[in-house]
């Protein structure tokens, strides 16, 4: 049966949701910081984090999507009270980022606006807020991280071309790395598709309430589109810093990526990184919000029916908690390397539970992804394990 036309944008809904949700503050921060480190070498990690995400991303959606439901219910239909324990570790990670997200919001608008970067973020807050109070919230979220997500890729690569990195270079070293950083490609991973990420798209997907079954070939085609979309803006941005970089110029270790954008294409580029850090940010905000709120809305009735109003206060407290703490650089590398640690667990929890009848029901799920979900979540666990003990 093939998927009505009218529900196909609800394919690209979910992988701009899944790619947006990747590319907030913590991604920018994370891909320029590496690629100041690992310099060419640096395309060898995106190059492998970029496979592992597609295996990551065809397991899950299509395990969620073909069971159709949620995370946590699978998770507590393979033992009662995992599901509870994955949404509150899912939770962790997608506030922990949330609150770099925010940070980067008010970064961003102080850019572009001038304004003390407490009244930026608070300023976000609301316009994310105020999206979940249109009467069709759904399409208004949807409508807003495609536009911003087209904008920012856009002028990501105009600076990418401005900087005019060594391109020969940079397929040489993808191929032939000098040494592998496997904690640059864990952090990677969870920047990509760690934490609540992961579950975004296919979430969003369920969120729709089809009445019509989905393909799942269009399901694993929209998760690669949602990997390639945020793929592309990683591997423009690793281009971009690595033009500057190995022209000798340094950026401004205080906020590396905005001092790319000005290194390579001066104060409009500079402008430019204003836009691309609150588009990145807010629908960051939207997605994890979103994401967050879907691993507890199915516990009751009354949070099913308030879904608007968590996500509300989801980004309300983070919020709170950045004005408090002040902008956290650091937490936005650090979450990503949490999220990374959160993945394989997930992962390996959703493989197992799909291999009963009495929870995958009609669905089978394809042997080749199984094996090679596996084989990354075990690689993944021994990455993060040796890591944690470094």
């Amino acid at each position: 049966m093939k998927t009505p036309a009218n529900y196909r944008r609800n394919f690209w809904s979910a992988a701009f949701l899944m790619a947006t949700s990747a590319i907030g503050p913590g991604f920018l921060t994370q891909t320029t910081l590496f690629t100041q480190q690992l310099l060419a070498g640096f395309g060898f990690v995106i190059a492998v984090s970029i496979l592992i995400d597609i295996v990551v991303q065809l397991n899950i959606w299509r395990i969620i999507v073909g069971i159709n439901k949620p995370a946590q219910e699978i998770a507590n239909a393979l033992f009662p009270g995992l599901g509870a324990f994955l949404s509150l570790i899912i939770i962790f990670g997608g506030f922990a980022f949330n609150i770099g997200n925010i940070a980067g919001a008010g970064l961003g608008l102080e850019v572009i606006t001038g304004m003390n970067i407490r009244i930026c973020a608070i300023t976000s807050a609301a316009i994310g807020i105020g999206l979940l109070l249109a009467k069709d919230a759904s399409k208004a979220m949807d409508n807003f991280v495609k536009v911003l997500g087209i904008l920012m890729i856009g002028l990501t690569a105009y600076v990418a071309f401005a900087a005019k990195p060594p391109l020969k270079e940079v397929i040489y070293r993808t191929v032939w790395p000098v040494k592998p950083d496997w904690k640059a490609v864990i952090t990677i991973v969870g920047g990509t598709v760690g934490g609540y990420i992961c579950f975004a798209g296919a979430h969003r997907l369920l969120d729709t309430k089809s009445t019509a079954p989905y393909e799942l070939k269009q399901v694993s085609a929209a998760a690669v589109k949602g990997i390639l979309t945020a793929s592309s803006m990683r591997i423009l941005l690793f281009l971009a810093t690595l033009g500057v970089v190995t022209k000798g110029l340094v950026p401004d270790p205080s906020n590396p990526a905005a001092g790319v954008f000005r290194l390579a294409a001066g104060e409009m580029g500079f402008r430019f990184f204003g836009i691309v850090m609150w588009s990145a940010a807010i629908t960051s905000v939207i997605g994890s919000a979103f994401t967050s709120v879907s691993f507890i809305s199915t516990y009751h009735p009354f949070l099913e029916k308030n879904k608007r109003g968590l996500m509300m206060a989801f980004i309300l407290l983070s919020t709170i908690i950045f004005l408090w703490v002040g902008k956290p650089v650091d937490l936005l590398v650090w979450a990503g390397l949490i999220n990374g640690l959160i993945l394989p667990l997930s992962l390996l929890i959703l493989l197992a539970a799909v291999q009963f009848k009495r929870i995958s029901k009609s669905y089978q799920h394809p042997k080749w992804l199984t094996i090679s979900g596996v084989l990354v979540a075990l690689c993944l666990a021994i990455i993060a394990g040796q890591v944690m003990i470094r």
